[in-house]
């Protein structure tokens, strides 16, 4: 059994200092991508809220005396659901401050993170065992729709006038 040698040939001058920079040159722009990819859109407003828009969405924002129907998922920071719906009808004036200035932000068929601090939410006064004090909630929020407050009251008046309807045709028949 014999061992064939080959001759490693002499490498050029310069040769080693240019791979040297070309991985040099390819870590930099790696990081350039890594911290590009990590960059968000998050806005933090001047009460301390931090909206980020995930998906934009189309049209005007709804105002303070609007309802909003939403899609939600209600989170701690550290990732437990205390709260989500497919379909909820809010106020937007009605609720936490953080979570009434986030959906003053928003376009209807967006979906946005809210990140609420604690002095925005509930503070001190949880609402509920699932809630610790002084809580920062995180909430994924897509805006289907809103419509104003006048529209709402139209909407109340209608569903009444149905109820009433309905009541007095279940009454027994004329003339018994």
């Amino acid at each position: 059994m014999s061992v064939t040698t080959v001759p490693i040939l002499p490498i050029k001058k310069g040769s080693l200092t240019k791979l040297w920079l070309g991985i040099a040159l390819a870590v930099l722009i790696g990081a350039v991508l890594a911290w590009a990819g990590t960059r968000s859109n998050t806005i933090t407003t001047e009460s301390g809220l931090q909206f980020t828009e995930v998906k934009a969405g189309e049209g005007a924002n709804p105002s303070v005396t609007d309802t909003a129907l939403i899609k939600y998922v209600g989170k701690l920071e550290d990732g437990t659901v205390f709260d989500q719906n497919e379909q909820a009808p809010v106020p937007v004036g009605g609720m936490i401050p953080g979570f009434s200035e986030g959906l003053k932000m928003m376009q209807k068929g967006g979906e946005y993170r809210l990140r609420i601090p604690a002095k925005l939410a509930y503070g001190a006064n949880s609402p509920s065992p699932t809630i610790p004090p002084n809580s920062v909630l995180v909430f994924d929020v897509t805006l289907i729709d809103f419509i104003s407050n006048e529209q709402m009251q139209q909407i109340q008046q209608q569903m009444m006038m149905q109820q009433q309807m309905q009541q007095g045709a279940g009454g027994p028949p004329p003339g018994k």
